[in-house]
Formats: C-alpha cells, structure tokens, sequence
C-alpha cells in the first residue's frame, strides 16, 4: 500500500533521448528507479511513446507505451502504430503544437505526460510512496530556442506536461548545475569546476564553486560563476552518420527525368527529415507517399528510391536510430567500425573510420568549443583556474569531444562518472536541500 503525502526528494532528469528518476536517501546517497526491461532492470528509461489502435469492447481507442514497453511493443507489432521519439526537441517550437494520431489531434504537452505518469506511476510502486513533486531537470538552452523568451515559452510547455501527468509542484534546475550537486556530493574539499552535460539534443555548461566549505559557509550566487550551452549534442552527431552512411544508400543524390529534364529524384527536405531520426514518423503521410511513389517511377536508380519508402512506410526510425548508434559507440573505442543496417528488405552496410567520422562532425565540434571558450571568458577566469572538468552524458564518450576539455584544461583534470543517471542523482540531491545556493 502506498503511502500519502509526498515526504520523498525526487529528482527527475527527463531527457531527449533517456530519462532518470532518482531519489536522495541521506546527505550522499542516491537510490535509482529501476525500470523493468527485457534484458534486465534499467536505471535509463527511454524517452519515446509508441501508440496504436486496439478494440475496446468493439471500439478502437489508442492506447500507449513507453519506455521499454515502447520499444518491445514497436518490435513486435507486425503492422507499425506510431513510434514518436525525442519529444523534448520539439518544446520550442511554436509552430508545432499537436501531431494526428489516428485521426486524433494530440498536443506536445500530451505526448509528454504520457511518458512521465508512467515514469511516477513506476516510481511510486518502487518508492511504495505517493510522488506529487519533483526537482526536474532543464537545458541551458532548449533545442531550437534562440533567446531567453524560447527558452521560457519551453520550460512552461515541460511544467505543463508535468502538471497533466499529475504532478502539484515541480522546480527547475539547469542540467548542467544539478550534475555539479552530484559531483560536489563526492567531494572533502573545494573546487572551482566547469560541468559538460551532454544530452541528446544539448551541450550545456556550468562554472560554478562547490564543495563542503561552500555548502556550510551557505551558497551564493556568486558561487555560480556562469552558464553557458548550444542547441546540439548526440542527435546531430547522427545526423551527420545518417547523412554521409544512410542517405546515400536511399535516393540522396539520385537524379530522375522530369519534362525532358535531370532533376533530384527526392526533394532535399525529405533527407533533411531522415537525418532526425525522431522527425521520421512525421514523413509518414499519404502527400509524402504518393511524391516518392511518383519519383520511383522516374529515378536512375529506383531501387534506393524503394528502400527509401519501405523505411518510411514501416517507421524504421528507431532500427535506423539503433544503428547509428551502435557505429558511434563502436567508434568512440576503435579506429574503425562497420555500420549495418538490415531489416531483410533494406541492406545498408559501410565502413567509416573515426577520422571521417570527425571530419562530419567537425562544425559541431567547434561550436561547442566556442561555447566552452565563451563561458570561460565572459566569467573572467584563467584556463589554469579550473580545478577540475565534470563530463556527463552519452556523448562525453566522444573522443573528439573529451579532446576539447583536455586541449584546454589537460587530461589530469578531466573526470566522469555515472554519465547517464548523474543529472538525476544531483537533482534528487537538491530536493533533499543540498542543492540550495
């Protein structure tokens, strides 16, 4: 039986691409949520909805899932429903506001709460304890936000779906600040540290002074020296995989006669789309079809053209995204890997070496080193200053990436630790107080 109230320091890191809940246990100690899973209990819980149509005492009604339910329900559907991933890049967006769901308008806001009720309703049959409140994570800069008025439009769209999915207070931290709790939380002595929180969809990064002396002399906001982030992270790193890998093999760069003329078999835009794996299930229309039926019947090479609509049509968005990152993982250990991609109808399979891979990646390397360069100058402090660098999240694995930090600062001072689930643990921390300025 549950208990009432809510006396438990949840924190919630809810991530474009995985999501933690965690809850602060004593002044140190973190107890993760264990989500079930096929292969085992994971503390990461996917952040993508997967819906379809079933009868319902003869009527139709969309039912959902997520997380790992999302995906073995996707995998074993013989007829896809609606796979929709990275919600979180999409808060920014004042343009897109809904999505059709089997003929049902449905908001962003929605799709959002539907992921994090299920996410409290496993937390408190973990906890065995009512959960209304939170310290939820937020990035520096939200994906595709320009200005301070973006980033605010987003982060009240998120307390929404907050709101919808049954929560009655949530406070927000920046991600990068809340990893610095957790790191702080391993510390006996003080430190002037910069924070690397890399995200599916953000690169964000915090300066800040934190260790025992800071948390009994009491915080203030001097201690936070400044923020700084870009709208990039893991997702455009794919992107530039899928781009370079995937849509050679599917019609990028195909020609078709059109009126006595060569022309692109497929417009730019629907490649544009395919590069963001969580756009994919968006191509999926009838408009879209019929535009690539018609282009297969003219292509040079309409065999590509064909692999390009069965990928569509059967919403292969997450396979393809699983391959992409399978190559990524693989490379961020070798020199080389082999990327393959086989559903048995649409074979793709290449070798790329970690030198291409951070040749496509290299406009991206650099804004986030202008970012880090920014930060350290607009807070007026010297390189030699830094006592230690904290990088957390997926693409902190990226060799290129950590050679940013240790370029700039040396590899001495570079540490990690728990890169998936620390935004979560710091977040808990500060809703147990520890985290007060």
């Amino acid at each position: 039986m549950k208990k009432t109230g809510n006396t438990l320091a949840i924190g919630i890191d809810f991530g474009t691409t995985n999501s933690s809940v965690a809850r602060a246990t004593s002044a140190r100690d973190v107890e993760l949520v264990p989500f079930a899973a096929a292969a085992g209990a994971v503390e990461s819980y996917r952040s993508l909805l997967y819906l379809d149509l079933v009868k319902d005492r003869g009527a139709a009604r969309i039912k959902s899932w997520s997380g790992p339910a999302a995906i073995e329900e996707y995998l074993a559907a013989e007829t896809k429903g609606r796979l929709i991933q990275s919600l979180k890049s999409f808060l920014s967006s004042r343009g897109l506001k809904n999505t059709e769901v089997f003929g049902r308008r449905m908001s962003i806001e929605e799709l959002i709460a539907r992921i994090l009720r299920d996410m409290r309703e496993k937390a408190e049959a973990h906890f065995g304890a009512d959960i209304r409140s939170a310290v939820v994570g937020r990035p520096v800069r939200f994906v595709g936000a320009d200005n301070d008025e973006d980033n605010e439009f987003a982060e009240n769209r998120l307390r929404a779906a907050f709101e919808t999915a049954g929560y009655q207070s949530v406070k927000f931290e920046l991600e990068p600040v809340a990893a610095a709790w957790y790191y702080e939380s391993t510390l006996d002595h003080d430190e002037l540290i910069l924070i690397g929180d890399f995200g599916g969809g953000t690169s964000d990064f915090s300066l800040l002074r934190v260790g025992p002396g800071v948390r009994s002399r009491g915080r203030t906001a001097r201690d936070l020296l400044g923020n700084s982030g870009v709208g990039l992270a893991g997702d455009a790193f794919d992107a530039r995989i899928v781009r370079n890998l995937v849509s050679p093999a599917l019609g990028k760069g195909t020609m078709a006669r059109s009126l006595n003329k060569v022309l692109p078999a497929v417009p730019s835009w629907i490649f544009a789309k395919l590069e963001h794996w969580h756009h994919l299930s968006f191509l999926r229309t009838s408009a879209v079809m019929n535009l690539l039926n018609g282009s297969e019947v003219n292509a040079f090479e309409p065999e590509k053209i064909r692999a390009l609509i069965h990928l569509i049509r059967e919403d292969l968005g997450y396979e393809l995204h699983r391959a992409v990152q399978k190559v990524k993982l693989a490379l961020s250990a070798e020199e080389s890997a082999s990327f393959r991609f086989d559903d048995g109808v649409v074979a793709i399979e290449a070798e790329v070496s970690r030198l291409a891979f951070e040749e496509w990646i290299a406009e991206e390397l650099g804004q986030i080193s202008c970012c880090v360069d920014s930060l350290i100058t607009a807070a007026g402090v010297g390189r030699s200053d830094v006592d230690m660098v904290f990088l957390t999240g997926g693409s902190s694995f990226v060799p290129a990436v950590r050679r940013i930090f240790e370029s700039r600062f040396g590899a001495g001072r570079i540490r990690a630790g728990n890169e998936f689930t620390s935004v979560a643990r710091g977040l808990a921390l500060q809703a147990a107080g520890r985290g007060k300025r």
